[in-house]
């Protein structure tokens, strides 16, 4: 055990490597994301209470029945974007899509993976382009993710495939605008590694939607930020929840569970 390592974290730190062998013996794809992937990128390290690894929805059952019979306990905890893998020590996320059903693992993911150790074992990380993609929606008023958007384009500006990266905002560009601003603001001495193209393309984007007209019809997005904190706006105030629309992979069935959720976390 290193020095200065609890029991506790020994133990759930021996629990991910065995999830990670059983699924590298099984010869099955995952990725590992969370605090690990940002402690790549960025060097920053910090313990975290769980495990993260992000693998394709179609592999998912697969890797769940390696796990059972590794003997650990598994559910599919919310079927539109994560199950769970669990001991007496600790439990891990796997991970196929984003809790507001938009942020889906495709097999990009793993083409532009990154290579690493993880508790002493080769393993593939997240994308830096797909880790930014999937906190850039995380805003919470219990989690907000800005600040590791902002160490991840610190730390990697030069090796960002920005156009890659562009791409996988698609529609949602204004959410990735609104971090490309807020980088200039955090580090001023710095905003000049964002390439000169991709803001002026927004602002190019930004000019032609002031000068048009307005979607016709009343859409909340915010739900695709905070699960909590927008149902004001399509509970009471009658706007049309995007969930409901093409703009997320979520059911019906999806919303309500996932917001039921808040009732229990509130609970716990």
């Amino acid at each position: 055990m290193p020095t200065g390592e609890s029991p506790q974290n020994a133990a759930a730190h021996d629990f991910y490597r065995r999830v990670m062998e059983s699924l590298q013996d099984a010869g099955l794809p995952f990725l590992v994301g969370g605090g690990f992937a940002l402690g790549h990128y960025t060097r920053i390290l910090r313990d975290t209470k769980d495990f993260d690894i992000f693998v394709r929805r179609e592999e998912y059952d697969a890797i769940m029945k390696v796990l059972a019979r590794a003997g650990f306990d598994t559910e599919l905890t919310f079927p539109h974007w994560l199950g769970k893998a669990s001991c007496q020590h600790a439990y891990v996320d796997v991970i196929f899509n984003s809790g507001n059903g938009v942020v889906y693992v495709d097999d990009d993911w793993f083409r532009h993976a990154a290579r690493g150790k993880v508790f002493g074992l080769d393993a593939l990380l997240c994308p830096v382009e797909e880790t930014i993609w999937s906190k850039a929606f995380i805003m919470e008023r219990e989690r907000y993710d800005a600040a590791d958007i902002m160490h991840l384009i610190l730390a990697r500006a030069e090796n960002i495939d920005w156009t890659r990266l562009v791409a996988r905002f698609g529609p949602h560009w204004r959410v990735l605008l609104s971090h490309l601003i807020l980088f200039g603001f955090i580090y001023p001495s710095e905003r000049n590694r964002i390439p000169d193209w991709v803001m002026s393309g927004f602002l190019d984007r930004l000019n032609v939607e002031m000068m048009s007209e307005p979607p016709a019809g009343k859409t909340c997005q915010g739900t695709l930020l905070s699960r909590e904190q927008y149902l004001p706006d399509v509970q009471r105030w009658g706007l049309t929840d995007v969930r409901h629309t093409n703009a997320s992979s979520m059911t019906p069935d999806d919303v309500v569970l996932w917001t039921k959720a808040i009732e229990d976390k509130n609970k716990s």
